[in-house]
């Protein structure tokens, strides 16, 4: 039996979504020509981009396909830090941002003249308002960008109190909404920012597509020139198979989205429950299962149900990511590995966690396809793994 719990990373594409894009791919024409075939392969293209647009709640114009989340959040930081001219050299971003994000930021610095400007993260891996607000209070920010939810420790950022902030200091704000698209509502009306980045392939979509919804206010700079799609933010031949499978695949989770939740729920409970009560020295990171805050007057739930994340005192994650492999299961450390080195999670460490105990990471995401017999296995095999990592301890 083999046993999947890293749906974070990547989830498997839904029946529905796998339909959509075998029956586009008999679709022959460009959706830019004007001629019969190309018509008919535009229309099922903008029917998608209606269908992800209502589900971001946004206009359909506002909607780029992009080749996924990575490219998203780069057009977005980039696209707005060269539009503002170098009038505003500020790029502000939080400690626990993704290494889309924070890799992106990097390059605007070491090739841009930008200006990088990190804000903390409270203990349960949450945006710090005050240092936020400090961030943007001299106005030379061009650009600020913060996940929606954490994609390692599942916390649910105040993304209204975050918005009103940037607002107020006249910043444009993108949102990552990749690790919350399909968990938690995401809108980029409601909210009021700039941007918002989604990925296909995090809610059952296939790989290699994504969305940007860009405010009609909004002014960004491309990062593809060509033949002037997407209102000259995107150019190139759109992918028809693709936006109708990532479409389908929206479609589903909206339509799942009160059962499922409440599903994966009591499913995460349950894990996080046994793997406190039958495994020594694990300990949850991020906020409590069933904690909400205040987030600018709405009651928002403080961790995404299908998060469990955890560190185990006195090992490794990869040795115990590697003992888990070898008994079928599959999960992450969450933390990155760069030339075969483990290096602590960065956003563990923004939490206030010391270096070893940040190494000692584990992150179980649930999905679709997840069952009790999935937990029954996970616990059927973690306290041995958990015993054997410790005593191989922790690499030099």
């Amino acid at each position: 039996m083999t046993v999947y719990l890293d749906h974070a990373a990547t989830t498997p594409m839904r029946p529905e979504a796998r339909a959509a894009y075998l029956d586009a791919l008999a679709l022959v024409g460009n959706p830019a020509s004007i001629h019969g075939h190309g018509q008919a392969a535009k229309r099922v293209l903008e029917n998608a981009r209606e269908r992800v647009a209502e589900a971001l709640d946004c206009d359909p114009i506002e909607v780029v396909w992009t080749s996924g989340g990575t490219e998203s959040i780069n057009l977005a930081i980039k696209g707005a830090y060269w539009a503002a001219r170098g009038a505003r050299p500020a790029v502000v971003t939080s400690a626990g941002e993704h290494h889309a994000t924070l890799d992106t930021v990097e390059w605007l610095v070491e090739h841009a003249g930008a200006r990088a400007r990190s804000v903390g993260l409270d203990g349960e891996g949450r945006v710090r308002l005050d240092e936020f607000e400090a961030a943007l209070a001299d106005g030379l920010a061009a650009v600020a960008s913060v996940l929606v939810v954490n994609n390692e420790v599942g916390a649910v950022q105040p993304v209204r109190g975050l918005a009103a902030l940037a607002a107020d200091a006249g910043v444009p704000l993108h949102l990552d909404a990749v690790s919350a698209f399909g968990h938690v509502p995401v809108s980029l009306r409601d909210t009021g920012v700039a941007a918002v980045s989604v990925s296909a392939h995090k809610i059952g979509g296939p790989v290699g597509i994504g969305a940007l919804a860009v405010s009609r206010t909004a002014s960004l700079e491309a990062l593809v020139h060509g033949g002037g799609q997407q209102r000259g933010l995107r150019s190139g031949t759109q992918d028809v198979a693709s936006a109708a499978a990532f479409a389908a695949a929206v479609d589903a989770s909206v339509r799942e989205a009160a059962a499922e939740s409440s599903r994966l729920r009591e499913l995460r409970d349950e894990l996080v429950a046994r793997v406190r009560t039958e495994v020594m020295g694990a300990v949850l990171r991020g906020p409590e299962p069933g904690a909400t805050f205040d987030d600018a007057g709405t009651i928002v739930p403080a961790r995404v149900d299908a998060n469990a994340h955890f560190t185990f005192d006195g090992c490794q994650g990869d040795s115990l990511l590697f003992l888990l492999d070898l008994a079928g299961v599959s999960v992450s450390t969450g933390s990155a590995c760069q030339a075969g080195v483990a290096e602590p999670s960065h956003v563990l460490r923004a939490m206030g966690l010391d270096e070893r105990t940040s190494l000692g990471a584990l992150r179980f995401t649930l999905g679709a396809g997840s069952t009790r017999a999935d937990v029954d296995r996970l616990l059927a095999v973690l306290p041995d793994a958990v015993e054997r990592a410790r005593a191989t301890g922790y690499s030099a």
